[in-house]
């Protein structure tokens, strides 16, 4: 019951971020999105959910503190890590399914299937 609670407070702040960033900021941050108002009930949905993290970029955004030579340099450096972890996972994935073969009863044969009669 607590967790439905926490949810639908989650949701409901939600929407007044939701509000907010849609009527007063989106305008502010991206001049793209001036007079471009179609798309906009299209990011309720993720701003309900991730409103965190708008309110925290919509700060860094206002206020000037965003440097975008080195907004992706901490994805970028772990993207080399990542990508040998998944090749290795795949190769590991890939020998483990050739290896472990289903076995079929002894008794079991197979049914020829043909058209109703």
């Amino acid at each position: 019951m607590i967790v439905l609670t926490l949810a639908e407070y989650w949701l409901w702040i939600g929407a007044v971020v939701a509000v907010a960033f849609l009527l007063i900021g989106v305008d502010r941050i991206d001049e793209d999105a001036r007079g471009a108002y179609v798309f906009r009930p299209l990011l309720v949905p993720g701003i309900l959910l991730i409103w965190p993290l708008v309110l925290w970029r919509w700060w860094v955004l206002e206020t000037g503190r965003d440097n975008w030579r080195k907004r992706h340099l901490p994805e970028r450096r772990a993207h080399r890590v990542w990508a040998v972890l998944l090749a290795g996972a795949l190769v590991l994935l890939l020998a483990a399914g050739f290896t472990i073969r289903q076995t079929w009863p002894a008794d079991y044969e197979p049914e020829r299937i043909g058209i109703p009669g």
